[in-house]
């Protein structure tokens, strides 16, 4: 064997074992008694929940499985072997790889790693059976959901045999906005001080008319 051949394989390890590392869930099984169509929709299935399905030898399956730490997996890796890898969900690839075997007997399940863990066949069944990430979360907020419904449902039940035995319900009244107060702009300083030099002056000048009318009027009065 050259040693281009050794480190392209090398190469291909280190690609297998990373890819154990960063999945949640690897699900090994046999492919060689699908047709090319059951193939295809196989991996369109799996490809819709974000899984990639890889048809890969047994030597290279065996030293990257070591490499990454999952020594136990290595009695699976019989006959063709492909994995189905997933970094999102963990359920997931049991739960498609189950449904299409039961429906395609030629597809064979052999057992996986789950959430860092080897899984022997009997445990990827068993995560097989599990419900889909989403329907986990729609039973989560039907759970979370479920007391505040109970609750409304009880007041109002109350309500209405209240309304019932003619009780008179309170009802409360809507507040009034409040009235907004006046506001009154203030002036600046220069504008003020120009006002008083404005009726300070009109003052002096009102005054100093009113003093000639007085002074003219006496003129009149001493010249008669």
């Amino acid at each position: 064997m050259s040693e281009k051949t050794i480190a392209i394989k090398a190469q291909q390890v280190d690609e297998v074992a990373d890819l154990f590392k960063e999945s949640v869930s690897s699900v090994v099984v046999d492919v060689r008694g699908l047709t090319v169509a059951q193939a295809d929709d196989l991996r369109s299935q799996l490809r819709s929940e974000g899984i990639s399905l890889r048809v890969i030898k047994n030597k290279i399956l065996t030293r990257a499985a070591q490499k990454a730490g999952y020594e136990d997996l290595n009695n699976v890796f019989v006959g063709p072997s492909a994995v189905a890898f997933s970094s999102q969900d963990a359920v997931a690839p049991a739960r498609i790889l189950k449904k299409f075997s039961d429906a395609v007997e030629a597809l064979e399940l052999k057992g996986g790693v789950v959430d860092g863990k080897v899984a022997s066949l009997d445990e990827v069944n068993r995560y097989a059976a599990l419900p889909s990430r989403e329907a986990l979360l729609g039973q989560l907020m039907a759970e979370f959901q479920y007391p505040l419904r109970s609750f409304m449902y009880a007041v109002k039940a109350i309500s209405e045999k209240r309304i019932a035995d003619g009780e008179e319900v309170p009802v409360q009244e809507e507040e009034s906005p409040a009235s907004e107060a006046t506001v009154t702009e203030e002036k600046p300083a220069d504008e003020v001080q120009a006002e008083t030099t404005v009726q300070e002056e009109s003052s002096a000048v009102a005054e100093e008319a009113t003093q000639d009318a007085e002074q003219t009027e006496n003129k009149e009065e001493s010249a008669e």
